[in-house]
């Protein structure tokens, strides 16, 4: 994004003038601007009592990244958007465009301003080679329209440990492994190679850049948000290999002389199954806790079946959908995932924005690799762009979509065959918000 050759904003990822509607235009922000930017977004998120946070937006900034819709002067709107590696089924992992820090003030709402740095914002990333677009939709009824659907879920428990008493008996160990604490900045070091071996397995999960871990590791401040250093224990296999993080805190919490502490689960991961279960000991025989409550994990993550009685493990409170994605590339998209089964299918997608719209093939061979390509065969089922978002992961399934009447099944038994095709044996899932 820059200027027209008469000096104009250019609308964002279009290349064309936007000379603005209601004589609000949305253009990019300029590092100067950062400040007053941050100070838009506070106001716009309800937060405009937080101190200032320029100096971390300034190493948000990038070239024509952070956008502002701007009324005589004044930044009414905010967007930002940055690129990311997203983890598909099989272990691939395609470009992202991820969207964050999106705000419209109270006073300029209903005017097409979230329309309008959208639409451009999403036609620059098609252009820049992202296959998708992801983002976390603070109120669900918003990103639909623009082709997002819900991709990934965050699923969390809480854990009575005085009824359950642990962990069963015969879980696997790790002969010669270790758990060590790690200080703060052992973390910065430690962290990112370890996340980077264990996103590849997990379909959903993003790629954390260098600031991801200075913030949650209390290198950075963020204002309006509380970090408190929390607990941070390693796992290393016999050779001394890193191979699990777990991250928490515990409340100091007694019922009169009897202790009633709350260890909170902030970060899990582990590389095998065996470290999970060392990991989990170690968090359940931490002194003095009697609840243990695991904000967010895989939604199929085993856990509960780990206890001696899984009926300890009840729901968390915020279970629900949390990653959104919008298939901006569906070639390039659906043929760097694998699939359940061979097979082939063919979905007929609207998308009034065009990047999805049209009539696609998904053929997949014995092996799991797919091919999609574009067809004028007679399709097998009818979707939006929000549903193929819904599905790409594998996060949802066709035979729900269709019983919701948010697929339409063109052909008898297409639905069933198509969820074979792409079924995946881990559910999608996204531990980080952004």
């Amino acid at each position: 994004m820059g200027n027209d050759a008469n000096g104009g904003p250019r609308d964002p990822g279009s290349g064309r003038p936007d000379e603005g509607v209601g004589g609000i235009v949305v253009r990019a922000v300029t590092e100067d601007e950062v400040e007053r930017w941050d100070r838009a977004l506070a106001l716009g998120f309800l937060r405009s009592h937080v101190e200032s946070g320029t100096d971390y937006r300034r190493r948000q900034w990038e070239p024509g990244r952070m956008l502002a819709a701007v009324d005589d002067g004044r930044f009414v709107a905010t967007y930002r958007s940055y690129d990311v590696e997203l983890t598909v089924p099989g272990g691939a992992v395609v470009p992202a465009n991820a969207i964050t820090a999106v705000t419209v003030t109270s006073t300029h709402r209903r005017r097409g301003l979230l329309s309008r740095m959208m639409r451009g914002n999403l036609a620059a990333a098609r252009e820049r080679g992202s296959a998708v677009a992801v983002l976390i939709a603070a109120e669900y009824n918003i990103y639909g329209r623009f082709g997002f659907g819900p991709a990934t879920r965050g699923h969390g428990w809480n854990i009575d440990l005085q009824r359950t008493r642990g962990l069963r008996e015969g879980l696997p160990t790790v002969p010669g492994g270790r758990i060590e604490f790690l200080t703060m900045a052992e973390v910065r070091k430690a962290g990112p190679e370890l996340h980077d071996r264990w996103r590849l397995t997990q379909p959903g999960a993003l790629a954390r850049d260098e600031l991801f871990w200075q913030r949650h590791t209390g290198g950075i401040a963020v204002p309006g948000f509380d970090w408190k250093e929390p607990f941070a224990a390693l796992h290393r296999d016999a050779e001394g290999n890193p191979t699990g993080l777990v991250a928490y805190r515990v409340d100091d919490t007694w019922d009169g002389s009897y202790p009633n502490c709350t260890l909170t689960v902030l970060d899990f991961l582990a590389l095998d199954r065996a470290t999970a279960a060392e990991l989990w000991r170690f968090v359940f025989s931490v002194d003095w806790v009697r609840k243990v409550v695991v904000e967010n994990i895989g939604p199929d993550d085993p856990l509960p079946l780990l206890l001696s009685d899984p009926r300890a493990a009840t729901p968390y409170v915020d279970n629900a959908d949390f990653m959104w994605l919008r298939v901006l590339d569906v070639e390039a998209a659906f043929n760097a995932r694998t699939y359940g089964a061979p097979g082939r299918t063919v979905l007929e997608v609207e998308d009034r924005d065009g990047f999805a719209a049209g009539r696609w093939a998904v053929e997949v061979a014995a092996d799991g690799t797919g091919r999609c390509t574009r067809t004028t065969g007679e399709a097998d089922l009818a979707l939006d762009a929000s549903m193929l978002g819904a599905l790409y992961l594998g996060g949802e399934t066709v035979p729900r979509l269709a019983a919701a009447g948010l697929v339409t099944e063109l052909r008898p038994g297409a639905a069933a065959a198509a969820d074979l095709l792409l079924r995946t044996p881990l559910s999608s899932w996204n531990p980080d918000g952004f």
